[in-house]
Order: C-alpha cells, then sequence, then structure tokens
C-alpha cells in the first residue's frame, strides 16, 4: 500500500466564504462547502512533499476532522469523500500502525490498542470510499456485498481513486483483524475492487494499484502457481510506473516475499535500495519516501529475528 497520497489543502477564500455562509444562507453555504471539498480533492504536494513527518502527523487530524465537518453538512460531496478515504488511510498505516509494529518488543498491550485503533481508522476510511462510490452508483455498498465481482463492473475509469482507496483501507483492517472472521470474510469484496482498478487503469498513482497487488498475492485464495511470481510481476511494473523513485513496492517485497522465502540478502539488498532513494528527487513522493525509509531501517534492525539462518 503506497502510505501517502494525495493532501488535503486548507484555502482561507473558501473558508471565508463558507463562514460568510453560515450567516447568509444556506445556498452560499453549500456551494462554499462544495467548492472546498472538490479543492481538497485534488489538492496538490502539501503534505506529499513535506520533509517534516512528525510536523504532518500533528497536523492530518484537524485535516480529517475538517473533511468530517464539512461532510456533516454535504454529505453527498464525492470530493471530501474521497478526501475522507483517502486521508484516513494513509494516516492509520503510517502514524498508527507502524508506531504498534516499533512498540511491541517494548509494550505488547500499547501496541495492541494501537492496532485496535489502526482498524478502526481504516474501517472509517472504508465507509467513506464506499459512500463516494455510491454517490455515481446508488446501492454499491449492498451489491457489493451480494455479487462483489458482479457489482464492480458498473465502475468506471473514474472511480478507481475509490476503488483504490476503498481496497487499501479494507484490506488493512482484515490485516488486523485475523480474530474477527466476519470481517475477514470480506477479502473477496477487496479482490473484486483492487482487481477492478486494475482493469481499469493499472497507472493509477504511480504504481499504487501494483504495490498493493506486491502484498495481496500472498492471501489470493483459488489460484494456482507461486503467489512470489505474481508479486515480482506487480514489483516490476510498480518501479516501472515509479520511476525507481518510490521506496514502498521495494518494502513490499521484501516483507511478503523475502521474509517467506527467508532468502536475507535479497531482504536486505531491498531495503538498502529502499534507503538509496534520494527522498529530495521527486518531491511529491518525499514523505512517503522518508516513512518508509525509517520502516526499512527498523526491519533491517530485526533482521535476526526475520530469518532462522545467518547470512552465508
Amino acid at each position: 500500500m503506497r502510505v501517502i497520497q494525495g493532501s488535503h489543502r486548507v484555502l482561507i477564500p473558501e473558508l471565508i466564504l463558507l463562514c460568510l455562509g453560515a450567516s447568509t444562507g444556506c445556498s452560499i453555504k453549500k456551494i462554499a462547502v462544495n467548492k472546498l471539498g472538490n479543492a481538497l480533492a485534488s489538492s496538490g504536494t502539501t503534505f506529499t512533499s513535506d520533509e517534516d513527518p512528525e510536523l504532518v502527523r500533528d497536523a492530518l487530524p484537524f485535516s480529517l476532522k475538517l473533511i468530517e465537518s464539512l461532510l456533516a453538512e454535504s454529505p453527498r460531496n464525492r470530493g471530501l469523500l474521497f478526501a475522507a478515504s483517502s486521508g484516513f488511510t494513509p494516516y492509520a498505516y503510517a502514524f498508527v500502525q507502524e508506531e504498534a509494529d516499533e512498540v511491541e518488543s517494548r509494550d505488547l498491550d500499547k501496541a495492541t490498542a494501537l492496532r485496535a485503533r489502526a482498524r478502526q481508522l481504516y474501517l472509517r476510511a472504508r465507509d467513506y470510499g464506499i459512500r463516494g462510490l455510491e454517490v455515481s452508483h446508488p446501492g454499491f455498498g449492498g451489491a457489493l456485498r451480494r455479487d462483489a465481482k458482479q457489482a464492480v463492473r458498473i465502475t468506471r475509469t473514474a472511480d478507481v481513486p475509490l476503488l483504490y482507496w476503498t481496497a487499501a483501507s479494507w484490506g488493512a483492517a482484515i490485516s488486523l483483524s485475523k480474530g474477527q472472521p466476519d470481517l475477514v470474510a470480506d477479502q473477496p469484496i477487496v479482490e473484486a475492487l483492487i482487481d477492478r482498478a486494475l482493469a481499469l487503469n493499472e497507472k493509477y498513482g504511480d504504481g499504487a494499484v501494483h504495490s498493493f497487488l506486491i502484498t495481496y498475492e500472498s492471501s489470493r485464495n483459488g489460484v494456482e502457481g507461486d503467489f512470489a511470481a505474481r508479486s515480482r510481476k506487480h514489483f516490476d511494473r510498480a518501479m516501472e510506473l515509479s520511476g525507481g523513485y518510490q521506496a514502498a513496492p521495494l518494502l513490499s517485497l521484501a516483507e511478503t516475499v523475502c521474509i517467506q522465502r527467508q532468502d536475507r540478502k535479497e531482504f536486505q539488498s531491498l531495503l538498502r535500495r529502499a534507503l538509496a532513494i534520494d527522498v529530495n528527487a521527486k518531491p511529491e513522493f518525499r514523505l512517503s519516501n522518508l516513512i518508509m525509509q525509517r520502516r526499512a531501517r527498523w526491519l533491517l534492525a530485526r533482521t535476526d529475528e526475520l530469518f532462522l539462518e545467518e547470512a552465508q
């Protein structure tokens, strides 16, 4: 899963208009909310290019709660729903689940609580994603429950961003829910969503769909052959589409394939490649790469725990 993608800028003129709308009439207020929602959904690299992950960590909750407050005024604004789904998912991964992984060896209770929180944030993101898809496709959520593969056929290229973020958040929630069979049973829905996104626009997010599938292939059911071969194909395509400037595919392959195959040498090589990426070469990837590089350093420090045999 790509960690940070998309950003949320608060545009001062729109906020002024929103405040004026509160006192001059519902129609002006609605226009302001919708305009700001569209701005949030199409905003640039304010967060993604930031060089200070801790600053972003502190700032994101305000941005996300602002989006939710605007959704209370305009609950069917597709731009706001996309901003919510694409905002809560990376926040949960980068700043909640990652902390859980890092503190687990020192404080299991805290790690468990953080993972429970991350799961709830992922589910919140999932629900916003479904709501966003239902704006164009009424009843989509219910149709997914009945027959996911059939339901996604109605979606089009314009739906790919919401398909991706809905699948990413839902899949992440499932990965933290081994003891919740009802949620784990939703895996075929995640598969239908991400496979549809792949079919409609495999280039979305500079390879984000392929990066997601590097990890997902290890749990795909009913498919013959070696999952690692499928994961490597997605890895190659993700690296190609990102120009080799993203660390996320490198970590996905290292954590998914190398650990399961106990390939210590390739594991270390992939993580060192991730650490060698110049985070300033592509500013739009800077925040994601900084977060992934932190995880790469943490994983390298745990190499002896993750691999049974010493390097030859």
